[in-house]
């Protein structure tokens, strides 16, 4: 062949002129058109200076050139108008990039030597183009490597699968041929034990028949011994006669008539003699009849004997019923009994009960008792209080005016002024004092800051602590002095409800007779801090109250995490682990193996509330790190669970009590430390949000896509750190400039790959948004009061659940122009079937639209639709529904707990066309086509579940298709259907 022979000499491109090298050239252009990629030559001919960039757009971007060849033509109508030097450029790079088609071309053996170029391009740059070239193919080589290796491995794990595929099916067969073989022994069986029922019938058939008989013999024999018994009477009926007519004869005759009697009777008696005599005729009958007789009695004799046989039987068979009646019997006594007993349990239970019920009662009633004498005695000990803060301003006052007057003595020079003792007493400014209130007990080291503003009576009566529920009108005033700023202390020391008793010996130094000022100082600054009247503190330790099984504690709880440590998560619950010894926590009684359900703290005058019951371990120290002051904790003590959570930490089964499974919207490149490679879309299993020795990483591990089971493992970035690094790409892809369209391109399907751009409004309560939330609000609050509480959040990870679908999960093809294509082929095959439309009336149509039972409108007519009940009425025959609708129905179908399988078949120029035919024959064009998926792509990355995407080059026509479509629904139908919550 031409190109197989490689001349060892011919024409030198030096020394042609341009007419002969464009001859050349022109000779072998089908050959050249066929063979050179523009895309590959043009930057040699860029660098040579015979293309420009306007003529490489124009090559590369006309759509008037709709094919390779077209384009390569219009090059080298392009390189033509270039001359000599656009030919010889034409013919190096041929060299350089084509060697075979080169020597096929001018017939010389190609080589890289500086002497064998034109001088088109300087040396230096010649070199650097020569190395980026050999750099470019010993890249595609080594792509073309790692392909062949990616495909051996594919092809390994195929011809694996197929081996295992081929073990079922022979396990399938060997199977199917034992259930055969048992289903005929079965049938053989049944066919036994019919015929054995049939001759059971007949035998009782039988035995009834021979029972007839039976009777009807014993009732002839029964006639028969009448008969006899008849003759026998008659017989001695007669011989008596005879008898007595004898005796009569012996007595009455004369002597003269016995011989002739003798000779009568003599007569008689041979005439007895020839009667009895009989014919052989007749005795050959009568012998005949006999032997009739015995055999007719030899056979009733064995019928008789199979009936006694058959009798054992029943007998027998009537035994064992009988002992299985009397083992139900016993069954049944036993069960009277224990029906009794338990009744007799249920009695003493309810009895047991209305006792507690009693006591229960008679421990409200001493409650409410209790309570009453309790409000009785706090009402006197307010009464006794007011009495004593009188008596104490009483005694200020009295003070004040006995200094003021040893001062007048004392100092002739001062000149002061006192009015009487009841004026100075109203004008002091020990008038304004507050009243004495039931309150909270007060640290000594915190009298500094005690506050001495005036509270009117009225106030400390409707704020009362009395044991009696409060009033309508207390209630309204606590709500008001909880939102009021300038009583937040108050309305903090108000949650608690203690008494108190007065410690006269503390402070007793500090209320010496205070120095007096002049009377504009004691106006305007009240009564030293230092001379206050002695403080209250408790008289009892604090109550927890007991809510349930949940307790509530309320102390000082500044530096939580130092007082106590915490494990578990999210699956087991948080659980205190140590408790500090002799810190507030340990104080107050809290100890290890109680869950913290709740935790309620103030922070910048805001009360904020953390329901840790459901918390990941990272959150829930988050949420104890905040806590600074006055906290309350409701645990939940679980001894059992935190034991059995302990266990399963020290034999390293766990490594925390977290376990929830997300969705990574974003790629992340493996790393050092054993970080984990994950790709946007992957599916992981995190274990441990706080693993020992890092603070901004998770332990996670990759999902089987089948199975519930843990791949690979690593870390990976937590929340907060993925969340900038989710900012910090989109940033990087926003920023990069886009050279040519072709490049633009590239850069959007990198993004579209790279990063999954899910944002959510913060509704609910999330474990992945709790910390993130608060650390916003915290930074808003700072900043802008009047911040809205809701905003949008970029979600690097999303919540998702498993769900296991049924056989045949619905299909649902993308973009819509060509699923309404394939989906007619695709349902023509066997186990496919396309959704059919209903047509409803108005009422039932508002009503199956009210309850979202429609999930599109047809265009058919008016009220056609396509519904639920359509596809779970395909779904239940066991086959694919095939529907043909758009994106808006995968959320009403999630709602309906059925999960589609999303196939979205990626649309380029080229693959368009590769259905031109096919889109005018359904009246589409291939722009409609392209429009089509380029504006749903978008909108699949905001669907709640994965979907599956076909490249554009993975098929060449429609059958191809069908077929990778057909692999693909069988893939996806094993796998498990990961669903995220509605995030808005």
């Amino acid at each position: 062949m031409a190109g197989e022979c490689v001349p060892c000499e011919g024409p030198d491109l030096k020394n042609m002129g341009e007419e002969e090298l464009w001859e050349l050239i022109n000779d072998n252009r089908h050959r050249i058109s066929l063979g050179v990629r523009p895309c590959i030559v043009i930057p040699y001919l860029r660098q040579a200076r015979v293309l420009t960039e306007m003529d490489e757009d124009e090559i590369v971007s006309c759509h008037n050139l709709t094919n390779r060849c077209m384009r390569t033509s219009y090059m080298l109508d392009l390189l033509r108008t270039q001359g000599r030097n656009g030919a010889v450029a034409l013919l190096e790079s041929l060299m350089i990039h084509y060697p075979t088609l080169y020597t096929q071309v001018t017939g010389r053996k190609p080589s890289t030597e500086p002497s064998r170029f034109s001088g088109l391009i300087k040396y230096s740059e010649l070199t650097e183009y020569l190395v980026r070239a050999v750099t470019g193919m010993q890249r595609e080589l080594q792509e073309a490597h790692r392909e062949a290796s990616r495909m051996t491995a594919r092809c390994a794990s195929l011809e694996s699968e197929i081996g295992q595929i081929m073990e079922q099916e022979e396990k399938s067969r060997s199977l199917q041929a034992d259930n055969e073989h048992i289903r005929r022994h079965l049938c053989s069986l049944q066919r036994e034990v019919t015929k054995l029922k049939d001759e059971k019938c007949d035998l009782y058939v039988r035995y009834t028949a021979a029972i007839e008989e039976k009777s009807a013999v014993n009732k002839r024999l029964h006639d028969l011994n009448l008969q006899v018994y008849q003759l026998q009477t008659e017989l001695q009926k007669a011989q008596m006669e005879n008898e007595l007519q004898r005796q009569r004869s012996f007595r009455c005759a004369s002597l003269a008539e016995t011989p002739q009697l003798q000779e009568e009777v003599r007569r008689l008696r041979c005439q007895l003699v020839k009667a009895e005599k009989l014919d052989p005729a007749r005795q050959d009958i009568l012998a005949q009849d006999l032997a009739e007789a015995i055999d007719s009695q030899v056979e009733l004799a064995e019928q008789l004997r199979c009936y006694r046989e058959e009798n054992e039987q029943l007998l027998s068979e009537k035994q064992g019923l009988m002992d299985q009646k009397e083992c139900l019997s016993l069954q049944v006594q036993q069960l009277t009994l224990d029906c009794n007993m338990h009744k007799q349990k249920i009695t003493m239970i309810h009895n047991q009960l209305r006792e507690l019920q009693a006591e229960r009662d008679k421990a409200y009633l001493s409650r409410d008792e209790a309570q009453a004498m309790i409000a009785q005695t706090l009402a006197e000990k307010d009464a006794l209080r007011c009495q004593l803060m009188e008596l104490q301003e009483r005694v200020f006052s009295l003070r004040a005016k006995h200094s003021s007057t040893a001062q007048q003595q004392s100092s002739d020079e001062t000149e002061v002024s006192w009015e009487s003792p009841r004026s100075s007493c109203e004008e002091s400014p020990f008038s304004n004092r507050r009243r004495l209130c039931r309150m909270d007990a007060l640290n000594p080291m915190s009298l500094s800051t005690f506050n001495l503003e005036s509270e009117d009576g009225a106030a400390s009566s409707v704020r009362s602590r009395n044991a009696e529920p409060p009033s309508s009108d207390s209630l309204r005033r606590r709500e008001e002095a909880l939102h009021a700023d300038s009583s937040s202390e108050t309305a903090e020391t108000d949650s608690l409800h203690d008494d108190f008793v007065f410690l006269p010996n503390v402070g007793i130094e500090d209320m010496q007779t205070p120095r007096l000022r002049s009377s504009s100082d004691s106006s305007s600054n009240g009564l030293s801090r230092t001379s206050a009247p002695p403080f209250l503190m408790r008289s009892r330790p604090k109550a927890i109250r007991i809510n349930g099984r949940v307790l509530s504690i309320s102390f000082q709880g500044g530096a939580l995490l130092s007082q106590l440590a915490v494990v578990g998560g999210n699956k087991t619950g948080v659980f205190v682990h140590q408790v500090t010894e002799g810190s507030t926590a340990h104080t107050v009684g809290i100890s290890p193996g109680a869950q913290i359900v709740e935790v309620k703290y103030e922070q910048n005058q805001k009360a904020l509330r953390m329901v840790l019951e459901d918390s990941t371990l990272e959150e829930a120290m988050w949420a104890l790190g905040q806590v600074t002051g006055l906290c309350h904790l409701s645990l939940r003590p679980r001894q059992d669970d935190y034991e059995a959570l302990l266990q399963q930490l020290q034999s390293s089964e766990i490594s925390s009590g977290d376990s929830f499974y997300v969705r990574v919207n974003m790629s992340l490149p493996a790393g050092p430390n054993g970080t984990l490679a994950v790709s946007c879309n992957d599916i992981l299993h995190v274990t441990n949000t706080r693993p020992a020795g890092t603070e901004d990483s998770w332990h996670a591990s990759q999902v089987h896509p089948c199975q519930l089971l843990d791949l690979q493992s690593g870390t990976l970035p937590n929340y907060y750190r993925a969340q900038r690094l989710l900012i910090r790409a989109i940033e990087d892809m926003s920023f990069q400039t886009k050279k040519s369209l072709k490049a633009g391109r590239v850069v959007a399907q990198n993004k579209q790959n790279a990063v999954r751009i899910v944002s959510t409004g913060r509704q609910g309560r999330n474990p992945l948004w709790v910390s993130v939330e608060d650390e916003k609000t915290k930074s808003t609050d700072s900043s802008d009061t009047s911040a809205p509480k809701s905003c949008v959040t970029l979600m690097p990870y999303t919540l998702v659940t498993p769900h296991y679908p049924p056989i045949c999960r619905p299909i649902l093809l993308l973009p819509t122009v060509l699923g309404r294509i394939l989906d007619k082929k695709l349902a023509g095959w066997q186990g496919f079937q396309l959704c059919e439309p209903e047509v409803l009336s108005s009422c039932e149509h508002a009503t199956r639209l009210q309850r979202s039972e429609i999930l599109e409108e047809c265009e058919q007519g008016r009220n056609c639709c396509y519904t639920l009940q359509s596809v779970e009425k395909v779904m239940k025959k066991g086959i694919h529904c095939v529907l043909p609708l758009g994106l808006d129905c995968v959320r009403r179908l999630h709602r309906a707990a059925i999960f589609p399988i999303i196939i979205f078949i990626s649309q380029t120029a080229r693959s368009a066309r590769k259905l031109r035919s096919k889109l005018q024959r359904h009246g589409q064009s291939e722009e409609q086509l392209l429009a089509c998926s380029k504006s749903e792509e978008p909108l699949l990355d905001k669907l709640p579940c994965l979907y599956h995407s076909v490249a554009s080059d993975s098929w060449c026509d429609q059958t191809s298709l069908l077929n990778s479509l057909r692999t693909i629904i069988w893939e996806e139908q094993k796998k498990i259907v990961w669903v995220e919550p509605d995030l808005w």
